[in-house]
């Protein structure tokens, strides 16, 4: 059995695009922040150890199935090691005070005072750092992971509940 080096961490990461039937140019950008920051700075790591002691880093595809949330979680030679599974009722409405406050907030950039959008960001990343440890709080005991990446997997799962 070989040993590797841990190196808990996220090195690349894709959202099951076949379920977002349509994102906005502010929505898409909010996306590729959130998965370039993400790739940059992250702390993740499968609780459950595997037979041949694979530590990371970590490939993750991350989907919305029946209601659920699926994190794939795969070795760098995208091989799975295996996908957790999460309801997502706990997180609906931190979701949709989400979108809500969101759709506030560039619709604040476009017309209101620096006063106003700075309320409404204020208020919005309030929302997003709730959501984060609600999310921590789901992940546990399946992964690890720390608040900023947190927030960024959560802003992910925003994405992949898009509709229209």
């Amino acid at each position: 059995m070989q040993r590797t080096m841990a190196d808990p961490r996220i090195i690349d990461i894709a959202l099951d695009d076949k379920t977002i039937l349509w994102r906005s140019a502010d929505v898409e950008q909010e996306r590729r922040i959130a998965i370039y920051d993400l790739i940059e700075e992250n702390s993740f790591k499968a609780v459950r150890s595997w037979e041949e002691g694979y530590e990371g880093p970590y490939r993750v595809f991350m989907r919305v199935a029946d209601g659920r949330l699926v994190i794939e979680i795969r070795r760098t030679d995208d091989s799975p090691l295996e996908a957790v599974i999460l309801g997502l009722a706990s997180l609906k409405r931190a979701i949709r005070d989400y979108f809500a406050i969101c759709e506030s907030y560039y619709q604040a950039i476009r017309q209101a005072t620096p006063q106003q959008i700075e309320t409404v960001d204020m208020a919005r990343r309030a929302i997003h750092n709730e959501a984060a440890e609600q999310l921590k709080a789901r992940l546990d005991g399946k992964i690890e992971v720390d608040f900023d990446t947190a927030r960024r997997l959560f802003t992910l799962i925003c994405v992949l509940h898009i509709r229209a």
